[in-house]
């Protein structure tokens, strides 16, 4: 056997070493990546990652998600926030379950960063009461907010126009509270007010009542203060009719006398 037939024979396995590893690099991500209590899998139809943390007691998301996720579930954990700009950088993310958790609110920008690639965004079972004016204006995923304990005020009311293409998700938010009681527990699509200007107009009759309660107060001080200096004057006059009167003096008597 020649040299080079030794080194090509010693070559060649090396070579396929190599490959191996570089296809299991490229299969599997590397435990590093993966979030803690999580499994991931390098999906060969969406070239990506799909990241499964369902049912791992977590209690905030994950920071640091890989770049190239393209699924992430996060259901039924104890998840209570959705941090601004958290999911910011994933780029290729297009679903995103959050159900089942206890998430209370949305910030503007809870979702920044994934709004042209997310297609379906699951908030539904969880603890939502309030959200952003704008945490749904640019998305254009289909978005799933059933049984959430909803008050529906201005903030809400401004988010759901925003969802103008979402049309199925607005007719499923129910008012658990509202700033009107008559809507307490019917659809939110069924306010027919516009509880922007109703919050305006309790806001202008708030000022007013604050007014009108400064100026009952500024009037109450000055007629206490002009009785106040009345009963100073009327001590005062009684004080001075109090004082013994001036003897007259012996000359004058006897002007008088004579005058007389």
């Amino acid at each position: 056997m020649t040299l080079l037939d030794l080194w090509l024979s010693r070559s060649i396995p090396m070579c396929l070493l190599l490959q191996s590893l570089v296809l299991m690099a490229l299969c599997f991500p590397s435990a590093s990546m993966c979030p803690k209590g999580c499994i991931c899998q390098r999906d060969p139809h969406l070239h990506g990652l799909n990241i499964t943390c369902s049912q791992s007691r977590l209690k905030e998301i994950p920071p640091s998600l890989p770049v190239d996720t393209v699924l992430l579930r996060l259901d039924h954990n104890q998840i209570g926030a959705v941090p601004d700009q958290i999911f910011h950088g994933l780029r290729l993310l297009r679903e995103l379950n959050l159900s089942y958790n206890a998430v209370e609110t949305l910030g503007e920008a809870a979702f920044s960063g994934i709004e042209a690639t997310l297609q379906v965004l699951d908030l539904s079972h969880n603890r939502i009461t309030s959200v952003h004016k704008d945490a749904f204006a640019r998305l254009k995923a289909r978005v799933i907010v059933d049984d959430n304990p909803w008050h529906c005020d201005c903030a809400l009311q401004q988010a759901i126009s925003g969802m103008a293409h979402n049309h199925e998700a607005a007719a499923r938010v129910l008012c658990r509270s509202s700033e009107l009681r008559d809507q307490e527990g019917r659809p939110f699509l069924a306010v027919d007010t516009d509880l922007c200007n109703l919050a305006k107009r309790t806001t202008d009759y708030a000022m007013l009542v604050t007014m009108f309660g400064w100026f009952a107060m500024v009037i109450s001080y000055v007629v206490y203060y002009v009785r106040q200096n009345q009963e100073d004057a009327r001590r005062h006059l009684e004080y001075l009719k109090s004082l013994p009167s001036k003897p007259k003096k012996p000359d004058e008597a006897d002007d008088i006398s004579t005058v007389v």
